[in-house]
């Protein structure tokens, strides 16, 4: 793991948080996958979680967190 990443990743997590995958967090954020790998990759995203050599998540608070911190429209 980098520094960046270190710095990323939360410290406390809420005793109810869970690891989501991909169609879960499609549903919750709105965003295809390659969008939020590029979202990742600027540092604009929460990091994805390695479960296995080819399997990723993300901690639902962290994509909770990341929805409340945008801009909400005006319609």
């Amino acid at each position: 793991m980098t520094a960046q990443t270190d710095e990323r990743r939360s410290e406390a997590r809420p005793p109810d948080d869970r690891i989501i995958r991909e169609p879960e967090c499609r549903q919750l954020t709105g965003l295809g996958r390659t969008r939020r790998y590029e979202l990742e990759r600027d540092g604009e995203f929460p990091l994805r979680v390695r479960l296995g050599e080819r399997a990723h998540g993300w901690w639902r608070s962290d994509i909770v967190r990341w929805l409340e911190s945008r801009p909400r429209g005006s319609g």
